[in-house]
């Protein structure tokens, strides 16, 4: 800072004008974040997207029932009828941390309001940990440069808005103290002071492991950083006890959790900081007792034994390598043939475009730090802070490049080596003998460069990224719309079904089923099954006749003759006729003393076999004596082949409306980002071939799914005419580029004859409004229809 007066002293503390100078940037900093991260609450105070439901419920059950009962509660909502393990694969520490903040801090609130304000306030405080962060790399102007920059990345406030109770704010919160504490420890090492950072560091990292598994970030340019360190120092006994304190603490703290232990004990990622500990070590023990001259020879020799090593481990099949979201952020140009990753939103490959909107002139600021940091002539920076710094923002670069969501980690980059650019810069600027006004006008351009994407363009620029109604209000659809359908529909769940009645949809409503309606769902937005997942898009595809007999058949009934063995293969389940007479012995059941330790060895891999193809349902407890107590039937094993006991099926179609001239009707125009916008992912991943059932532009229905599949019939709509774009002129045939319209066109209303028959529509679904339409549709399964 520029003045260094002293304004008061408190004990032996001098208050200087610097602190207030700090102080005053910092507020700045939490406001400003505060401010953009609010926006939405000019629509209405609720959760954001789809997670945070699922989110507030856990810990709506941890409030009420304690963490004992949270650690085993088995929701029976979820994933019908097989349940959620919750602990096991959900973030448990967002769910502590803010059951004990709401006991501590709700002032009377609340729980559902509270965690809609949890993120607003955690996401918009971990600007002050981002400046202690920065502050250790490069200095208190490069801290509050880097303050102010996240406080307005784009990237980062749109995963943390107000009513965003995700992992990230809080991951974030825990990851970005984790990292001060590592360099402030490792990098400004002062004994028995740097300990204790280190081994509150690991134990951060790891609540943030359990918060949010992106974390799992950070631990990679520790690791990149560790290998290079032996290169960097001569002899320092200091690295002997302090890296292997933090990953013994990050280690440690990771079994406390279900899942941040599956990646760290008996997994990559513990695998790979334990070697990485060990290579330290050694390296630091040989450097003391060999010339200085042979340190670099020596190093790459043990270095090169720790890859081995560590490739031999993993080979051995032992290890838990990790799911595919990590490998392709390890590896971006991996793709998945897997359509149903592929339909995921936010598993899209990152574009060049999407990336400079989302950074701008971030990206200026950041070749300016690596150019100072490259340069040693030019800074004062210690060795080890450039090389952190360099590898930090390098490697953020490269995994933001695999899908969208890691965007956030590209702003982690740029906003590091952005503000240390800038506060070098800064420096050299001011010290130097350069003309006063030039170093005004200098300040003044940098300060344009960062309101010029705040402001500019009007309707793109980052302020407006913050402009969003909570998803709920129109459904998750392309259309800038808001209303209450969503809220009213789950009222009417909640208050016309019966408590054990199972809703099927698609997942992407599941959460909100579960947590607004309280009623038992099939699939929802944790995508735990992929099988089930594929099975429920089938029955959307599918014959009307078929998705009955899936939908309708209690879970223990075999339906694989609607579902086809061709299918029940690919989903990783067994025909039924290989079932019977391989996998499944009729005294097994029989028997209440015959246990799976005094099988058979033949037998014993049968049902081991089993259980790897279908790992989600372990039917190995099937033979213990406790079976009956457990409540686990034949009918548990080789789910693929079952049906799904639903009750309702429920869809959401957004339309637009038009009024016809000189008529009280309306024609309606199809294609608003709901489930008939979906139908094509249906047909991929449930293995329906695309071509029958959409035209040439893989967008538009043909006559066959209207009129075939149960998407089709379920939507209340049929095609009227298709018109030509530029001239308007109207056909009765489909040709390329058409585009078709839709007269409403309820076509199961029977309870008597149909399978499925409407017994709700959202409120706008019967308005006379022209204009954008979102509808939630229920029908009930017909459970005495005769096909």
């Amino acid at each position: 800072m520029l003045s260094n007066q002293k304004l008061f002293s408190v004990g032996s503390f001098d208050f200087r004008l610097q602190h207030l100078l700090v102080i005053g940037v910092l507020a700045l900093s939490v406001s400003i974040s505060m401010l953009i991260r609010s926006t939405p609450m000019g629509y209405g105070l609720d959760l954001f997207e789809f997670d945070p439901f699922f989110n507030f419920r856990a810990t709506d059950y941890l409030v009420q029932n304690g963490y004992d009962s949270y650690l085993n509660w088995i929701d029976e909502k979820s994933w019908y009828p097989f349940g959620r393990d919750v602990s096991e694969n959900s973030q448990i520490m967002l769910h502590l941390t803010t059951a004990i903040s709401y006991k501590l801090f709700g002032f009377g609130t609340s729980l559902y309001e509270f965690t809609i304000l949890f993120p607003l306030v955690v996401g918009s405080i971990t600007s002050i940990v981002v400046f202690s962060f920065v502050r250790v790399l490069g200095g208190t102007t490069a801290g509050l440069l880097a303050a102010l920059m996240f406080s307005i990345s784009v990237p980062i406030f749109t995963r943390g808005f107000v009513g965003w109770f995700k992992s990230e704010p809080l991951g974030l919160f825990f990851g970005f103290l984790a990292m001060y504490l590592f360099v402030s420890g490792i990098l400004n090492y002062k004994g028995k002071s740097s300990i204790i950072k280190l081994v509150f560091s690991g134990l951060f990292l790891s609540l943030g492991l359990s918060a949010w598994g992106g974390i799992l970030f950070f631990i990679i340019p520790i690791l990149i950083f560790f290998f290079i360190l032996p290169f960097l120092k001569r002899e320092n006994n200091s690295l002997i006890f302090a890296i292997p304190i933090f990953s013994i603490s990050f280690i440690i703290v990771s079994t406390l959790f279900e899942r941040p232990s599956d990646f760290v004990i008996g997994g990559y990622a513990g695998v790979l900081l334990i070697f990485s500990s060990i290579y330290v070590v050694i390296c630091e023990i040989i450097k003391k007792f060999s010339n200085e001259s042979n340190h670099i020879r020596n190093c790459s020799v043990i270095l090169g034994t720790v890859i081995i090593s560590a490739i031999g481990v993993f080979t051995t099949g032992k290890i838990n390598l990790p799911a595919f979201r990590y490998l392709n952020a390890a590896n971006p140009f991996l793709k998945t043939l897997d359509p149903l990753t592929d339909s995921v939103s936010e598993h899209a490959t990152t574009d060049l475009s999407t990336s400079y909107i989302f950074v701008s002139v971030f990206i200026i600021f950041s070749l300016i730090g690596i150019w100072f940091l490259f340069s040693r002539k030019t800074i004062n920076l210690k060795t080890n802070n450039r090389i952190f710094t360099l590898i930090l923002g390098i490697t953020a670069f490269y995994f933001s490049s695999a899908f969208v969501r890691l965007e956030l980690f590209a702003s982690v980059g740029l906003i590091l080596l952005g503000s240390i650019g800038l506060a070098l810069l800064f420096k050299k600027l001011f010290y130097s003998n350069i003309f006063p006004p030039t170093k005004i006008v200098f300040c003044c351009v940098i300060i344009l460069l960062f309101l010029i994407p705040l402001t500019l363009p009007e309707n793109q620029n980052w302020l407006s990224w913050a402009d969003f109604s909570p998803t709920i209000y129109n459904g998750g659809t392309f259309y800038d719309t808001t209303n209450n359908d969503w809220a009213h529909a789950m009222n009417w769940l909640k208050n016309n079904t019966s408590e054990d009645s199972v809703i099927a949809s698609w997942w992407d409503y599941g959460y909100w089923i579960t947590s607004l309606s309280d009623r038992a769902t099939l699939i929802d937005n944790a995508t735990l099954i992929d099988w089930q997942i594929k099975k429920m898009a089938y029955s959307l595809i599918t014959t009307p006749d078929n998705s009955w007999q899936i939908l309708n058949s209690h879970y223990s009934e075999d339906v694989s003759d609607y579902i086809g063995n061709e299918n029940v293969k690919a989903w990783k389940g067994i025909p039924i006729d290989e079932f019977q007479n391989n996998y499944t012995t009729k005294q097994f059941f029989d028997d209440p003393n015959l246990t799976y330790e005094i099988l058979s060895e033949d037998e014993k891999n049968s049902v081991d076999n089993y259980i790897t193809q279908n790992g989600h349902i372990e039917c190995k407890t099937v033979f213990k004596k406790e079976a009956k107590e457990l409540g686990v039937r034949e009918e548990s094993c080789n789910p693929v082949t079952k049906g799904m006991d639903a009750d309702y099926i429920l869809i959401f179609v957004a339309t637009e409306r038009f009024a016809v001239p000189n008529s009280s009707g309306f024609l309606y125009l199809l294609d608003g980002g709901a489930d008939e916008s979906k139908k094509v992912w249906f047909m991929k991943i449930s293995n329906h071939e695309p071509s029958k059932f959409v035209e040439s532009d893989n967008m538009t229905p043909t006559s066959y799914f209207m009129e075939n599949s149960t998407l089709g019939k379920l939507m209340p709509f049929s095609i009227y005419k298709y018109v030509e774009p530029g001239t308007d002129r109207i056909y009765d045939e489909y040709r390329h580029g058409f585009i078709p319209i839709y007269l409403k066109d309820i076509k199961y209303l029977d309870p008597e004859n149909d399978p499925f028959y409407l017994v709700y529509a959202s409120p706008t679904f019967y308005s006379d409004i022209p204009g954008p339409m979102t509808s939630v549709l229920i029908y009930k399964i017909n459970s005495d229809y005769k096909p």
